[in-house]
């Protein structure tokens, strides 16, 4: 048995040293006269910032300003919030609880995450079967590793260490998940130019994460997992601790979803996953707790897509999310657009799937209809 020793900051000192509260203050008052649009500056009121100052985490010694440091450096972030260790949910609840509860369209902090409820893939046939309108289908979900903290607070041993265990579980995987585990340290040109070309390889974090130090130690601890097929996806302390993906062409939402599904389950008995009663499957960013589901397709609908507007207006109705092909902040390629999910919270994991499915189809008889 692997005996975990945490950084116990809060044996150091339970005080919030006085150039965190100065950077803090700082930080605060330029927030406070920008025109930034986070949920952050909607939600940090002078009464909660004063409340919050001067906690910290009991075990890790996280203050307030570990949470949003990444919002106060950058005034463009949507929401400028996380969470470096899971106690800073609870901790630092007056400032998470009403962002979570804006982002996760009502959730309110009296109400339950319910149970893990994965569901029957095969009640999802597929959305497209003369191939006219779904270029691919994916899944994905986040999950966090009981007994380690979120990045910020992560050292270099346990990144090593958390790679490690992750690499010898996906290494065990058999059947249709049966792969191989690539470490981003020492990679090879030839490995990292094909993880490239097949969309498979995580740059390091872009300047919200770096600001909010998800970055550190980097490429320390960091690896890609994906089966022959290069049909499932595994990413190790990128953002989360690790990312699960399904993933293939066309429209075929049963068959990803359930090698999802039976992906989860294969490496939950090995690894034990971090899960709050409340809030459920815990992640370093709030907006993907939850489930941390994100169903999507590659879609074109170019009759729709004719007017934007309207196709983000009918997408809502569905609880749905319209992207760029490369995701948020990105252009339609070739009229390609990425539809999600949006919600991920008070509802089940199956819930989150029949959403976009249901949401997709509907799209799909718009389009011909027109």
């Amino acid at each position: 048995m692997t005996i975990i020793k945490f950084r116990n900051k809060s044996s150091e000192s339970t005080m919030v040293d006085a150039a965190v509260l100065a950077k803090l203050e700082e930080g605060y008052a330029k927030l406070a006269a920008s025109n930034s649009k986070s949920l952050l500056k909607k939600y940090l009121t002078k009464e909660v910032f004063d409340n919050l100052k001067n906690k910290k985490t009991p075990s890790f010694g996280s203050t307030l300003l570990d949470c949003i440091q990444s919002g106060l450096e950058n005034h463009d972030s949507g929401v400028g919030i996380y969470a470096p260790d899971a106690e800073a949910y609870s901790v630092f609840s007056e400032l998470f609880d009403p962002i979570i509860e804006d982002y996760h369209t009502g959730f309110k902090k009296t109400d339950k995450h319910p149970p893990c409820t994965l569901g029957d893939a095969s009640v999802f046939s597929n959305l497209d079967p003369n191939n006219e309108f779904v270029v691919s289908t994916r899944v994905r979900c986040g999950r966090s590793m009981e007994g380690y903290p979120f990045n910020p607070c992560l050292t270099e041993a346990q990144y090593k260490e958390m790679e490690q265990k992750v690499s010898t579980t996906l290494s065990s995987l058999d059947g249709e998940l049966k792969g191989k585990f690539y470490p981003l340290t020492g990679m090879e040109k030839a490995v990292q130019q094909q993880l490239i070309d097949d969309h498979f390889l995580f740059k390091e974090g872009d300047r919200f994460l770096q600001s909010a130090n998800a970055c550190r130690y980097w490429p320390s601890g960091r690896g890609i997992y994906h089966n022959d097929n290069k049909t499932f996806l595994v990413w190790c302390n990128e953002e989360d601790h690790l990312r699960i993906i399904s993933m293939q062409m066309g429209g075929d939402l049963g068959e990803v979803y359930k090698r999802l599904v039976t992906a989860i389950n294969a490496i939950e008995k090995r690894i034990p996953f971090s899960h709050h009663d409340r809030l459920g499957f815990l992640t370093f960013c709030p907006t993907n707790l939850g489930t941390t589901i994100r169903a999507s397709v590659h879609i074109k609908v170019p009759k729709l897509a004719a007017n934007l507007a309207k196709l983000e207006e009918i997408a809502g109705k569905f609880n749905l999310q319209v992207r760029g092909t490369r995701g948020e902040h990105t252009e339609a390629e070739g009229g390609v657009y990425d539809i999600s999910n949006k919600r991920r919270m008070g509802l089940t994991e199956f819930d989150a799937v029949k959403e976009m499915y249901d949401g997709i189809a509907e799209l799909i008889k718009i389009e011909k209809s027109l």
